[in-house]
C-alpha cells in the first residue's frame, strides 16, 4: 500500500477529522461539530468520540481475518458505545456522531497471490470517496441523504435531530451500529484502481465551488493532499461559503493498494 494524507482544523476549537491507514486499509472520519447550547447527553464530547472510533475501526480493519466493512463498523460504533460507561444518554438523538469513508482491497476470493484487486469501499454520511478509474472520469462516491430531508435548506435543529438515524432520514456513526448497515457500498470496476478519501472540508471544491471531480484527482495525483486542503482554503476566502461555516476541517488521503503501491498514483 502507498498513502499519503492532510488534514487541516477549520474554524473550530479542534480538528474533529481524523485519517487513519494500515497494511490494507484506509480510512478518514469527521465528527459532526456539536451545536452551540445543544444538550448531547454525552460528558466526553466529539473529539473524544472520533479517537475512539478510529482506534476501533482501525482494530477491526486489522484483525487477522477482517469482517465484511459493514460488520467492520457496527462493531466499531457498538465498541465506542461501552467506552461510554454508561455515563452518557446515547439514546439523546444529539450525542456525537461521525461520516466515515473507508477503503481496503477486496477480498482475493481465487485471484492469484499478490494480483491487484478492485478497491471496496464503504462511506456512511457526508465523507466521500474518488476512484480513479482507466480512461474515465473519476468516480466520486458519497452518501447524500441529508441533503434531501423535507423543505430544503437551512435545516432547523428539530428537523435534522429527527431525521438522523432515522428511517427516511440520514444515517450516521454514532451510538447506533445499525447505522453501518445502512452506509453507502460497492467496488472499484479496475482492479489497483487509485483512490483518495476525504471528508466534506475537501468535497466542498465540487459541492461548492463547481471544480470537476478529474480536477480534483488531477491535482492529487500531480502536487498531494497537502494542495488539495491548501486549494480549499483559497476557495474558501475568495468566494465564501453559501450557509455554512468559513473553514471546515479538512482532511484528504490518496493512496493505491497492492503492485500498483510501488509507483505513484495514476
Amino acid at each position: 500500500m502507498r498513502i499519503s494524507f492532510a488534514s487541516e482544523q477549520g474554524q473550530g476549537r479542534a480538528n474533529e477529522d481524523r485519517v487513519c491507514a494500515g497494511g490494507d486499509w484506509a480510512l478518514v472520519i469527521d465528527g459532526a461539530t456539536a451545536v452551540p447550547g445543544v444538550d448531547s447527553g454525552c460528558r466526553h464530547g466529539v473529539s473524544w468520540m472520533v479517537d475512539r472510533l478510529c482506534g476501533a475501526l482501525a482494530a477491526e480493519l486489522s484483525a487477522e481475518r477482517p469482517a465484511p466493512l459493514a460488520d467492520c463498523l457496527a462493531a466499531a460504533i457498538a465498541a465506542v458505545g461501552r467506552a461510554h460507561g454508561g455515563e452518557c444518554d446515547l439514546e439523546n438523538p444529539d450525542s456525537p456522531s461521525a461520516a466515515v469513508a473507508l477503503a481496503r482491497p477486496e477480498p482475493s476470493g481465487g485471484a492469484a497471490r499478490g494480483a491487484a484487486r478492485r478497491v471496496e469501499y464503504l462511506v456512511l454520511a457526508d465523507c466521500t470517496v474518488l476512484l480513479a478509474e482507466d480512461g474515465a472520469e473519476p468516480t466520486a462516491v458519497t452518501d447524500d441523504r441529508v441533503d434531501h430531508l423535507p423543505g430544503g435548506r437551512p435545516y432547523s435543529a428539530e428537523l435534522v435531530r429527527a431525521n438522523r438515524n432515522a428511517e427516511g432520514g440520514f444515517w450516521v456513526a454514532g451510538a447506533v451500529p445499525e447505522a453501518a448497515y445502512r452506509a453507502v457500498t460497492g467496488v472499484s470496476r479496475r482492479a489497483g484502481a487509485p483512490f483518495a478519501l476525504m471528508t466534506d472540508g475537501c468535497a466542498r471544491l465540487a459541492a461548492y465551488y463547481g471544480h470537476s471531480w478529474r480536477g480534483i484527482w488531477r491535482r492529487l495525483e500531480a502536487e498531494g493532499p497537502e494542495s488539495l486542503v491548501s486549494w480549499v482554503r483559497a476557495e474558501e476566502r475568495d468566494h465564501g461559503v453559501p450557509g455554512g461555516k468559513l473553514h471546515d476541517d479538512a482532511t484528504a488521503a490518496v493512496g493505491v493498494f497492492g503492485p500498483a503501491a510501488a509507483r505513484p498514483p495514476r
